[in-house]
């Protein structure tokens, strides 16, 4: 757990200046664009590269150093975010320019999530799978508290120039700590017989690179549970970025473009992800993990569904405190699930199979949903629009509301999602945690 605890504590402070950059980014986007497709493509954007990436992502993860791998997603995002600084200082900064950007660093900072991912595994014995899980999101969430507030009274201050010099001295504490780390790589597999002379391989080295490629594929294919899994987390990740698309836009419209409501917003869902991950790393999470990740989706859809039919921060901060608490359980108690049944020396490829078809599924989901809102609910949502008559008695109506109902619908979806998950005897199959 030391050498863990030491490349989380990095992660934990870098990730706090990433997400003041964001925020102020989303601030600046919304003044410059006021759209909810712009906000969105952000979204799509950082994913597309992510998945050509991740084909080959699993097979680079497995055959070289790993924390080589983590250092050069921290070197490549360092990049992008000086051209940001740049660029907004040479008042030359475009939303284009932020597309582009998110793309190049979305590849690498796949690899790196990968390589991260492959390694707890042989930092931590099994016991404490679902405690990383827990201390993982301690980073997101914790990071979501603090990051929105300092950007939100720093930004009319130091603008986003300062606050990018703030991530960028953050960037050099994960770089330090993951220099310092010494993190353990899997073991090469040796082949059982001596390799035959380089003549007689050449014609057989397509194959065998597609054989490699397809591997983690073929590996989650021959566990049904596996299978089973990956699908039911699909589906949750296709409808949860759907909606989640949304989210900040929503807020925005209905509240005219107020920064603080927007970061009261965000501090509610750190405080919620924080608390669900303090109590999962000193509970340990269910015995039956497959039931932490089934409920967490139930828990995650029900609360997200009130959040969507609220219009002010009244309910807006309870429900998002609600909605946060199970994602901590679900994320940890599903990544356990994958590293139990995965061998170290293969879960880069595996791990990469996994994460290319939810990788897929989200960025989908998000080129869908700007233009869901922009160009369909929101019209309909206007005075005299088409669906006004029949729902503005549950979402109003006006900016925000078009969104609000693609929200909720996605939230419903999610909840339904959780329940058909407990009905899959493939995913009832999965063996209660039994380590002490």
């Amino acid at each position: 757990m030391r050498i863990f605890t030491l490349i989380w504590l990095g992660q934990l402070v870098s990730t706090l200046g990433s997400y003041m950059t964001f925020f102020a980014l989303t601030l600046w986007a919304w003044d410059a664009t006021g759209s909810a497709t712009a906000l969105a493509l952000v979204g799509f954007f950082s994913q597309l590269l992510k998945i050509p990436t991740t084909i080959f992502a699993g097979l680079i993860v497995d055959r070289f150093n790993r924390k080589y791998l983590m250092l050069l997603g921290d070197v490549v995002s360092v990049a992008g975010t000086v051209i940001i600084g740049a660029l907004h200082i040479t008042q030359q900064l475009q939303i284009k320019h932020l597309y582009g950007i998110v793309f190049l660093v979305g590849g690498f900072s796949q690899i790196q999530m990968l390589a991260y991912q492959a390694s707890v595994s042989l930092m931590v014995t099994k016991r404490h799978y679902t405690r990383t899980g827990s201390m993982v999101s301690v980073v997101h969430y914790g990071s979501s508290i603090v990051g929105p507030a300092l950007a939100g009274g720093l930004y009319p201050r130091i603008g986003l120039t300062g606050i990018i010099v703030i991530d960028l001295i953050t960037f050099a504490v994960a770089i330090v700590t993951l220099l310092l780390a010494p993190i353990p790589q899997p073991p090469i597999p040796q082949p059982p017989i001596p390799q035959p002379p380089i003549s007689q391989i050449k014609p057989s080295q397509p194959e065998r690179l597609t054989s490699q490629l397809t591997f983690g594929f073929r590996q989650i294919w021959q566990q049904p549970s596996l299978k089973a899994l990956l699908l039911v987390t699909v589906l949750f990740t296709f409808a949860h970025d759907l909606g989640g698309a949304l989210h900040s836009p929503m807020i925005l419209a209905r509240t005219n473009g107020s920064a603080q409501a927007l970061a009261s917003v965000s501090a509610m869902a750190g405080i919620g992800g924080v608390v669900g991950a303090v109590v999962v790393s000193i509970w340990g999470g269910p015995k039956q993990r497959i039931q932490g990740v089934l409920g967490g989706y139930i828990g995650a859809g029900l609360c997200k569904t009130v959040f969507g039919l609220g219009q002010s921060l009244t309910i807006w901060l309870p429900a998002q405190v609600c909605s946060s608490l199970n994602f901590p359980l679900l994320s940890s108690a599903r990544s356990a699930l994958w590293m139990e049944h995965v061998t170290p020396a293969a879960q880069g490829r595996v791990f990469a199979a996994n994460s290319l078809v939810i990788q897929s599924a989200s960025a989908l989901a998000v080129l869908l949903a700007g233009p869901l809102a922009d160009r369909l609910l929101e019209p309909a949502m206007m005075p005299g629009g088409t669906l006004v008559r029949w729902t503005a008695f549950v979402f109003g109506s006006g900016p925000g509301a078009g969104m609000a109902v693609l929200y909720v619908g996605c939230a419903l979806a999610m909840v339904l999602i959780g329940i058909g998950g407990f009905l899959l005897p493939q995913l009832k199959a999965f063996a209660p945690d039994t380590s002490a």
